[in-house]
């Protein structure tokens, strides 16, 4: 991913290089989210309360930030590109719902050849900016019987079926602990709040264990009865590395999916990824609802 990274930043000077090279050799340092913190701030000075990791097709909770400052994710030392549809690829500054956030429009992923360690970079440069509190939200699979595409899940777990994790490697005390705790990965603080927000508002929601697989193919019905007997209620291809690096670092996390597929092995049909961005956009009023009513109450 080295040769691409370097193709698709023409313009690159070689610290941006070296920087890419090294996250995707290993684990973060306090070296590397300085230089792209320094970059940052030479564009925007104002500290964010809160970092938003927006998922595909979750437009329109970025549509509803009072923007400040844009700032491409080429232009920032050590971050990748996103190679997906629906994906943008730069950081917005401003406020929502009276919260001055940083929000991500675009991730990254594993499936596109990137090391964990550079997926999960930009939670560690939002961080170190002055969030304390990370959304972050995504479109997933359905294997919950009881549930219908469309709908909203407060996710209350994950497991990490990633065949890695972005913690590997020499750890930077100054960033967090070499064995942090997951007990309250998704804060049970901030799933209160938002069951409140759902109920006043009339948002249904659901609320469950997401279950991170590598992709980029769907899975198989037997995958698919292997992960619901797991303890797993939807199945996704992110989230999980960001909300590890998150708790790292010391943030608390609420973490929202939109249901956008059946995934019941016993009656299966095949899924397309306009259907997904199509179920996905149609869920984003009610997305962009719960958020901000969410952050009104912080």
């Amino acid at each position: 991913m080295t040769d691409v990274a370097k193709s698709t930043h023409p313009h690159m000077h070689a610290t941006q290089e070296h920087s890419v090279l090294a996250l995707h050799q290993g684990a973060h340092t306090t070296e590397q989210v300085g230089m792209a913190v320094k970059s940052v701030r030479a564009r925007f000075a104002a500290s964010p309360e809160i970092a938003v990791v927006l998922g595909t097709g979750l437009g329109a909770l970025a549509a509803r930030i009072r923007t400040e400052a844009v700032i491409e994710y080429a232009d920032i030392p050590g971050f990748p590109l996103s190679t997906v549809e629906s994906h943008a690829g730069r950081l917005l500054f401003g406020t929502l719902a009276g919260r001055r956030v940083v929000a991500m429009q675009g991730r990254f992923h594993r499936y596109e050849g990137y090391s964990l360690q550079q997926v999960t970079f930009p939670v560690r440069v939002m961080r170190a900016l002055g969030a304390r509190t990370l959304v972050v939200s995504n479109a997933c699979g359905n294997m919950n019987p009881l549930w219908a595409p469309g709908e909203l899940m407060l996710i209350s777990d994950h497991i990490n079926l990633l065949g890695d994790n972005p913690l590997i490697g020499r750890n930077d005390e100054s960033l967090g602990p070499r064995f942090p705790d997951m007990s309250d990965a998704y804060s049970a603080r901030l799933r209160a709040v938002a069951r409140e927000v759902a109920l006043e508002r009339r948002i249904p929601l659901r609320e469950g264990v997401y279950v991170a697989v590598t992709g980029p193919n769907l899975e198989t019905r037997a995958e698919y009865r292997f992960l619901r007997a797991a303890g797993a209620d939807v199945v996704g291809m992110s989230t999980v590395p960001e909300v590890i690096v998150a708790v790292h670092a010391g943030m608390e996390v609420l973490g929202v999916s939109i249901l956008t597929d059946q995934c019941l092995p016993d009656a299966l049909e095949p899924a397309t990824v306009e259907r997904i961005i199509a179920t996905a956009a149609a869920a984003e009023p009610r997305l962009t609802e719960l958020v901000a009513g969410v952050l009104e109450r912080l």
